[in-house]
């Protein structure tokens, strides 16, 4: 059972993010805020395959650029986002069975669903390509 609802604010500042990242031309093939509910906590899941492979330091130091970059306050913080392997969990569940386009920002929920056998208790999805098909969109100067 959910305990701490993901509010609106949360949702609107992690479409935020994902747009910021897609301006500034960072890659990113899955965002979504996923209820981890052993930590009965809500976190910021994205996938950023071309940073992954110079090790998660690089890859949170971009996340953080951009969130301290933006203009107003995005109102998450580094400690709400989790970067993850485009093949990890929860990230490989939902790959299983449901797709978007690589520059959609689309807000689909996903509330007591079972993939694969897993049990999702919550999870609100802003965007999940195939691997490897991720958005790119550069920042217009």
């Amino acid at each position: 059972m959910v305990v701490v609802p993901l509010n609106e604010s949360r949702i609107a500042a992690g479409r935020t993010l994902l747009k910021e990242l897609d301006l500034d031309g960072v890659k990113v093939d899955a965002a979504l805020w996923y209820y981890f509910s052993d930590k009965e906590n809500w976190k910021l899941v994205l996938s950023l395959p071309d940073l992954i492979p110079n090790g998660p330091k690089a890859a949170y130091q971009e996340v953080q650029r951009v969130l301290l970059a933006a203009e107003p306050p995005i109102g998450i913080e580094l400690a709400d986002i989790t970067v993850a392997r485009p093949n990890s969990d929860p990230i490989n569940l939902f790959r299983g069975v449901f797709r978007t386009k690589p520059d959609a920002i689309g807000q689909n929920r996903f509330t007591q669903c079972v993939f694969n056998g897993q049990l999702i208790e919550d999870a609100l999805v802003y965007r999940l390509v195939p691997a490897g098909n991720g958005s790119r969109a550069k920042r217009k100067a």
